[in-house]
Order: structure tokens, then C-alpha cells, then sequence
């Protein structure tokens, strides 16, 4: 069965997630930004969400982790619960 590790960012805004996309870019640390930046209670691990399958997600989130490159940050992702950086660390099928 598939399965993936993840780690991401949880904003209110698809500005602040853009901003802070770009930082990602510039060379600042994906856990460190998730540390001081995201909403989701997962920032305490720098946005590490663990090890999911396929359903265990909301499916805009499922979608993107299931098919973007791994260690490839991917956003704005758009959900109920605000917007989503979001980075796959690992992934088998």
C-alpha cells in the first residue's frame, strides 16, 4: 500500500503562504518557517505530519502528496482549513 511522510505550512492567507514560499526558496529553513509560521499544532515538529496513506488526508492535500516531486516544496495549496505549503519527504507505492 502506498504510504508518504510530509511536513507543512498552515496560513490563513494565500499572500502570507506565497511569502512565505519565497523564503523557502531564499534559503530558509522549511521546519524553522513551519516553527514560527504555521497555525496547524504540527509546527511544534517543524510541520511534520508523519506517515499517512492515500485517504487519510483532505483530498487537496492527498492529491498534491501523492503525485508532486519529493523534497519539492508545493503551494499554496488551497483547503477548508487555509492554505498549505507543503513538501513530501518520502513516498512508496
Amino acid at each position: 500500500m502506498a504510504s508518504a511522510t510530509a511536513r507543512h505550512i498552515l496560513v490563513s492567507t494565500e499572500d502570507q503562504c506565497n511569502d512565505l514560499k519565497k523564503q523557502i526558496e531564499d534559503g530558509a529553513d522549511f521546519g524553522e518557517v513551519a516553527q514560527q509560521h504555521s497555525s496547524c499544532p504540527s509546527k511544534a515538529q517543524g510541520g511534520d505530519l508523519g506517515s499517512f496513506g492515500p485517504g487519510q488526508m483532505v483530498p487537496e492535500f492527498d492529491k498534491v502528496v501523492f503525485s508532486a516531486p519529493v523534497n519539492e516544496v508545493q503551494g499554496p495549496v488551497k483547503t477548508q482549513f487555509g492554505y498549505h505549503l507543503l513538501e513530501v519527504t518520502s513516498r512508496t507505492d
